[in-house]
């Protein structure tokens, strides 16, 4: 048996070689990691324009805030489109942009329905939209109750006609946009949560109108799905009509089956257990239901309006224990920051860091074996164990590879493994880790004779260029081992808690190979 030590990749490895053999055991990092369909979701609008990045510049994509991966745009639809065909999707796009420019994600409700202010755009109730005017019964101002807002009928052929022209004019410009995280259904119910408890005169939340409510909602359901089938949706556990106890109803199974998402809005509204006999609940309703979706979709979960639950007679309501509980009870990937981002930091940063050390899904590499050295286009294997720490599976198609690296870490060669999908690797819960074991097959370069005659290589020699007999696509020399994780062709896209990144590729060193001729 003999050791060695392998320096200058920005981190420690132990591993022993035997019989040409390296082992290595990288040590996993605490860092926060901004990936793909999880991360933390700063409310840069939350139903209100104001609330919560009104002091928050435009500027500011919040990389100060660890593991913050996307902005949430929850509008009313008269925001984006206040006159017919006239849309304001530069309230979008200036934010949107620096998000983007940092590989960063947006995510977006638009709302029909709102208490602050009348969501539908004047042009549809002008145009002959049947609905009504409700008072808000629950909030009040400085100067008394709020003024009265509208809700439409909801299977009103001219408020679903128009709609529906938004919706066409949205889909052109995200359906299937990479850089949206995922957009939430809200056309249905007071705030886009589907429930109309405060304002309904068609008692859509009384239990004798059920069938109504299904079929008005399947009606809102099917149109963001027809016309954005290649975006992620994602719905609120209101769905349900309310705070059911039953934990999987229809509509939730009914989701799930036409390929629709969850996100639960909100936890932390309930008082602490026991401190009120008719609640039945533990600080949150609906981790039945989301566990259900968690093995397809990544699973959404919005806190309460953190600013109010953690002042005043609602403070009991929060707890920075539940707080880190809820994200494997959930089996969340996407976390809200539904407070304004710096207070939240400020009075949660322990419990931030410890959500971050769990959220989504985070896979930690625990051993690489590989050769010393390869002859190149030589067969070979890679032998490597992977564990998710996260709470829920990754659900995209995602790969490994494993690439030479140049001096200067261009990549000199790298293969994939078309056989290991990282969403086979299941999430950490209840403290216990899977492990699995993949053999990567590999070649490192590509030698091929070059076959006579041929023209190329024959004008090439006319100009006095030498041509070998044999081609090779892989100079003999030492190269870096990095790995990475990510598409199907070898393009790294996944962070990874592990030391000797090369620059900010996502790619990382773990050892040494040379390659003989």
């Amino acid at each position: 048996m003999k050791y060695a030590k392998v320096i200058g990749f920005g981190c420690a490895f132990a591993f022993s070689a035997f019989a040409g053999n390296v082992t290595v055991n990288p040590r996993a990092t605490d860092e926060a990691l901004v990936n793909p369909d999880m991360g933390w979701c700063f409310y840069k609008y939350s139903n209100r324009l104001w609330a919560y990045g009104i002091n928050t510049p435009t500027e500011d994509t919040l990389d100060w805030f660890p593991g913050c991966s996307t902005v949430y745009l929850r509008v009313l639809w008269n925001d984006i489109e206040p006159e017919e065909g006239d849309f304001r999707w530069d309230l979008f796009d200036s934010l949107a942009q620096n998000w983007i420019a940092k590989g960063k994600k947006i995510a977006i409700r638009i709302i029909c329905c709102n208490q602050t202010e009348t969501a539908t755009p004047q042009f549809v109730r002008d145009a002959g939209a049947k609905g009504y005017w409700f008072e808000y019964a629950t909030e009040t101002t400085k100067s008394g109750k709020l003024p009265p807002r509208w809700e439409p009928i909801y299977d009103d052929p001219v408020f679903l006609a128009k709609l529906t022209n938004f919706i066409k004019a949205f889909a052109r410009r995200y359906d299937g946009n990479p850089d949206v995280a995922f957009v939430d259904v809200g056309s249905y119910g007071i705030y886009g949560e589907a429930h109309h408890w405060n304002t309904s005169q068609q008692a859509l939340h009384n239990p004798e109108n059920r069938a109504e409510f299904v079929r008005l909602a399947k009606i809102h359901l099917n149109l963001w799905k027809k016309h954005l089938p290649n975006t992620y949706l994602v719905v609120s556990d209101d769905l349900d009509g309310g705070w059911s106890r039953e934990p999987d109803p229809e509509m939730m199974r009914y989701c799930r089956e036409i390929g629709i998402g969850f996100r639960d809005d909100s936890i932390f509204c309930f008082p602490p257990p026991g401190t009120n006999p008719k609640c039945p609940f533990k600080y949150w309703a609906h981790d039945g239901r989301a566990r259900k979706f968690a093995p397809k979709f990544p699973v959404v979960v919005e806190t309460g309006h953190a600013t109010v639950l953690q002042e005043g007679a609602r403070k009991a309501s929060w707890n920075n224990e539940a707080y880190v509980e809820c994200v494997e009870a959930y089996q969340c990937s996407y976390m809200s920051i539904h407070d304004f981002p710096d207070v939240h930091l400020k009075l949660n940063r322990s419990v931030v860091d410890r959500i971050n050390k769990i959220l989504g899904y985070r896979f930690e590499l625990r051993e690489v074996s590989f050769p010393e050295s390869v002859k190149s286009n030589a067969k070979f294997e890679i032998a490597s164990t992977w564990v998710n720490v996260g709470v829920a599976p990754r659900t995209k198609e995602t790969t490994l590879a494993w690439s030479l690296l140049n001096a200067d870490g261009t990549v000199a060669w790298c293969v994939t493994d078309n056989a290991f999908d990282f969403r086979s690797l299941e999430p950490k819960l209840k403290g216990v880790e899977k492990p699995l074991s993949v053999r990567t097959p590999c070649r490192f370069g590509f030698v091929k004779r070059i076959p006579e005659p041929d023209n190329a290589v024959t004008w090439a020699r006319e100009v006095g260029r030498q041509f070998p007999d044999t081609m090779s696509y892989l100079k003999p020399g030492t190269y870096t081992l990095a790995v990475s994780v990510g598409r199907a062709d070898g393009a790294p896209a996944i962070a990874l808690p592990l030391a000797g990144q090369i620059g900010q590729t996502r790619r990382y060193a773990i050892g040494q190979i040379a390659v003989r001729p």
